[in-house]
């Protein structure tokens, strides 16, 4: 395993505020933060690295992306935003971007390419965007970006560089709003375990069977054409706070895993096929599934 991240033992997800919370303001996303690739080979480097496509874009768009080990497990997951052919901002909404761009520069060999952590602050609001729409950004001024993050369940708009205040309940909310519309917030404990399809990636679009080669591709390309992809994602809710890294328990017997949660809200990946039954958590917490909501995808 690379040392991007260094792995914790399990932990108890954040608390967040059961009334409804409603954040028309702006309110930070500390946990979400920039990495910025630029240079003369900046697509060539990110095409060769990373699972999606990015011939897709076009300058003023963005896709879900992300950066696998070479056994196709997920490393990190993000946004990847083409300001210009040049340009290339990764959104990270966990993990952090110094020791990833260390991690990235062994690859660079003799590529004109350069990193660096653009000092912008991320924010949300729970309305709709001013002017960002689908895959593609505005920047409605001088010194902010939005991106539209909307979905079945409601109206998100995501900003970068805009002034914020701290609201932690709202912000709660926020992460499991990603969480229900199946955006899986990984937490560095669950970094390089799983891969794109065991994540449910391609409701996002966030990878590619058919362009060139990258690290992972190989597997992620046999288990989509094969159909071997046997576990996804799975939203879950409980009665009392769930932990990452916890069990999911069936007649007693360890069935997946919760990956990511916010209090009660989880997502676990679980087998597609599975008898019916009663879910429990490993301490004997029930549980219920929900359907996953919609519209994420770009």
């Amino acid at each position: 395993m690379i040392d991007v991240f260094t792995i914790p033992q399990v932990y108890a997800c954040q608390a967040m505020d059961n009334k409804p919370h409603a954040a028309a303001h702006a309110f930070r996303l500390p946990d979400h933060r920039i990495l910025a690739i630029t240079g003369q080979d900046a697509l060539a480097f990110a095409q060769a690295q990373f699972m999606n496509d990015l011939t897709l874009l076009t300058d003023g768009q963005w896709q879900w992306n992300g950066w696998l080990t070479a056994k196709g497990r997920v490393i990190v997951l993000f946004a990847l935003l083409r300001l210009d052919p040049q340009t290339l901002w990764l959104l990270l909404p966990d993990a952090d971007p110094a020791p990833l761009a260390e991690a990235l520069r062994r690859y660079v060999f003799r590529s004109k390419v350069s990193f660096s952590l653009p000092a912008l602050d991320v924010a949300g609001r729970f309305i709709a965007p001013a002017q960002a729409a689908g895959n593609r950004f505005a920047q409605p001024t001088q010194t902010w970006f939005e991106l539209d993050m909307s979905g079945d369940a409601g109206a998100r708009t995501l900003m970068i560089g805009a002034p914020a205040t701290e609201d932690a309940a709202a912000r709660a909310q926020w992460d499991a709003s990603d969480l229900i519309h199946g955006l899986p917030r990984l937490p560095r404990s669950q970094a390089e375990l799983w891969t794109p399809q065991q994540l449910s990636l391609e409701r996002l679009r966030a990878f590619s069977v058919k362009k060139g080669c990258y690290p992972g591709q190989e597997i992620v390309a046999r288990t989509h054409f094969l159909g071997q992809a046997k576990r996804g994602l799975a939203l879950l809710e409980a009665d009392a706070p769930l932990a990452v890294g916890s069990d999911v328990l069936l007649a007693g017997q360890a069935l997946g895993t919760i990956v990511s949660c916010v209090e009660r809200t989880a997502l676990a990946v679980l087998p597609h096929e599975r008898a019916a039954g009663l879910l429990q958590t490993q301490d004997g917490q029930p549980l219920q599934e929900r359907s996953l909501a919609g519209g994420l995808a770009r």
